[in-house]
């Protein structure tokens, strides 16, 4: 969403040509529209533009439980807008003028992130990071959490011995591991199955 036509047609070709498929709107209408009747990959927005800016119409968006990746590109680059930018859900924030090279940079960045990202149902795993969100909000998990999680994002849809999970916990017995995969199913509500007798299986999402 860019309502300077030069530099959104610029951006544009820039993207077209490194393979990406684009839709260029020119106010907070248009692309609200388009958010609406096309599932994107990540959004860049201006965010001075007419009808709706960009603010307003990333609200409306995670309001409506949009989750998709955005990039700002503004010239407002005082602390407050940028601030705004980042806690209305921004994933980075590009300050004019720029050389559209470098949003190029930053929009394959982000597609390289989201690649080695594993999604199930609500929840979203870095494995670089080990950073997990849920429904887009940062989810913090005690370590023998994460460790469990971790098991399970590698193993969808196969049932782990118990034995392997007792790996995760300070104190393993058959309690123990009932309890935290219990809280974990209740931090992350992931289909998580007993199997009577082995172990445990992540479902597949």
């Amino acid at each position: 969403m860019e309502d300077d036509r030069v530099l959104g047609e610029t951006v544009q070709e820039l993207l077209e040509n490194e393979g990406y498929r684009v839709d260029l709107a020119s106010d907070g209408d248009e692309a609200a529209e388009l958010s609406f009747n096309e599932r994107y990959d990540l959004y860049v927005f201006d965010i001075n533009v007419p009808r709706i800016n960009g603010f307003e119409l990333l609200e409306q968006l995670r309001s409506a439980d949009d989750k998709t990746p955005v990039i700002y590109i503004s010239a407002l680059v005082d602390l407050n807008s940028i601030t705004k930018g980042f806690e209305l859900g921004a994933d980075d924030y590009l300050k004019k003028p720029f050389f559209p090279e470098e949003l190029l940079l930053r929009v394959k960045a982000k597609f390289s992130s989201l690649q080695n990202q594993v999604v199930c149902g609500e929840i979203r795993y870095n494995p670089q990071s080990r950073d997990v969100y849920k429904n887009g909000e940062f989810l913090s998990l005690s370590e023998i959490q994460m460790a469990l999680l971790e098991l399970f994002i590698r193993n969808i849809g196969r049932t782990i011995d118990k034995t392997l999970l007792f790996d995760c916990l300070e104190n393993p017995t058959d309690t123990a591991l009932r309890v935290h995969i219990n809280k974990l199913k209740q931090s992350t509500l992931l289909p998580i199955k007993n199997i009577r007798g082995v172990g445990y299986r992540l479902e597949a999402c």
